[in-house]
């Protein structure tokens, strides 16, 4: 599931600059990592990680998870740099 998520990403990110790295960690079912203005599923160390589950990261790259909200009601946790996730919101329209 991470692989075909990595791979519309990439497409999304055709053109597109994303400065820094972000790791969304979904514990059992892996990582998926922006670094480098690519996605992969190979886990490094980023500037930022999101823990939620892969349920939870479908919602929020579909927009149906609100990131604050989710953050609020603990679907997700920041750490690092919360900046880098900001700049995830522009890649997301």
């Amino acid at each position: 599931m991470l692989n075909d998520i990595a791979e519309r990403i990439n497409e999304g990110l055709a053109g597109q600059g994303f400065d820094g790295s972000l790791k969304f960690d979904c514990g059992k079912d892996g990582v998926l990592v922006l670094a480098d203005n690519r996605a992969s599923t190979t886990d490094r160390e980023t500037d930022c990680t999101i823990r939620l589950s892969a349920e939870n990261l479908k919602a929020l790259l579909s927009g149906k998870l609100n990131p604050m909200t989710g953050v609020m009601m603990g679907k997700l946790k920041v750490s690092g740099n919360p900046a880098v996730a900001m700049k995830l919101g522009s890649l997301l329209k």
